[in-house]
């Protein structure tokens, strides 16, 4: 065994209702070798399983290792799910998955102990382990997307809930009277106002009013609606564009405040697909100054004063990176269940 494998090696698995994301993970966060393979969750779970392990493999081969080298691995998933019993239960973007025992299939499919955490928990957890918040002991992280999820790690503890529906920090409930509609089916949730699926659907109530904005060219052009559109048009100086970004960033500092009132988090970090370039454009810079004014403004001028908010660092390695994390974290604590 050579140097690099002179540490514990942990696999992390990242699936998604697109693609599955693997790496083998050194038990310091450093990544030895990554792969990314099409998920095909319409060919069914078991294919979906058969999937996962080709990803591993591929991790595995890049990193210079075989499956008797890794102690254990970490599966991440979307979705509704139990996870001590490692099942999923309506995960609504691998439709037909539902009441699988994904976990178990995963751990027959390539030998090795596995556990099964919610995506959004294992991303926290990884930007907790190896990423932004490495010298915390708090954390609440916010991944904004299509949806808006969360994760909570409290001196390296995910809550996970008793339900395994801990740490939903994008379904806590902003607008109790003629709240906007969340994918969820309730009304007036963060989600239902930060989120990509928010933002496309806010501009397209304007653009029918007729609003003035310099994305009615690119739609007329041909172009479809999306987040980069109207953060390229922000950044452009169209006013609509900037105003509603603005808004969302308000409704997402008055989220965080909520949460900071439940748990006193050392630091929050941003991440996900929509970060509007985060610190490299004017508009990422503007996003998050205007998240953290919300948050001062509402909280206690202790929190204030105290709390971090940042953008998180691994990027869409952080799913795999925390699976790997995850799995390192139940090997450590004695909660690693029995290999099928």
């Amino acid at each position: 065994m050579n140097q690099q494998q002179q540490t514990r090696l942990y696999l992390g698995i990242d699936l998604g209702g697109t693609n599955i994301k693997a790496g083998v993970v050194r038990d310091d966060g450093l990544v030895l070798g990554f792969a990314s393979v099409p998920t095909e969750a319409h060919a069914g779970p078991l294919h979906g399983v058969r999937q996962m392990a080709r990803a591993a493999e591929l991790a595995m081969q890049r990193a210079g290792v075989e499956f008797a080298h890794i102690t254990a691995a970490g599966l991440a998933s979307p979705g509704t799910m139990d996870i001590p019993a490692g099942m999923l239960l309506e995960p609504t973007n691998l439709p037909g998955w539902n009441q699988f025992p994904v976990r178990d299939k995963v751990a027959a499919a390539i030998g090795l102990p596995a556990i099964l955490q919610n995506d959004a928990n294992a991303a926290a957890y990884g930007e907790y382990w190896a990423g932004q918040a490495k010298h915390a002991q708090s954390l609440a992280f916010y991944t904004l997307g299509t949806g808006l999820g969360g994760g909570l790690i409290i001196d390296d503890h995910i809550i996970e809930g008793r339900h395994s529906h801990g740490g939903e920090l994008g379904h806590v409930i902003l607008e109790m009277h003629n709240g906007r509609y969340c994918n969820t089916g309730q009304y007036g949730t963060a989600e239902a106002y930060v989120s990509a699926t928010a933002l496309l659907r806010r501009f397209a109530e304007r653009l029918e009013g007729g609003a003035d904005t310099s994305v009615r060219n690119r739609l007329q052009s041909g172009q479809t609606l999306t987040p980069l559109i109207i953060a390229e048009e922000a950044e452009h100086g169209d006013h609509l564009s900037l105003e509603l970004i603005m808004e969302m960033a308000q409704y997402l500092g008055a989220t965080i405040t909520s949460c900071a009132h439940v748990i006193d988090p050392e630091m929050v970090l941003l991440g996900g697909a929509m970060t509007f370039g985060r610190d490299t454009t004017r508009v990422g810079r503007e996003f998050i100054q205007r998240v953290r004014q919300e948050f001062r403004t509402r909280t206690f001028p202790t929190l204030a004063e105290k709390i971090t908010i940042d953008w998180a660092s691994l990027g869409g390695d952080a799913g795999f990176i925390g699976a790997a994390g995850c799995a390192r974290l139940a090997v450590r604590t004695g909660r690693l269940p029995v290999a099928g």
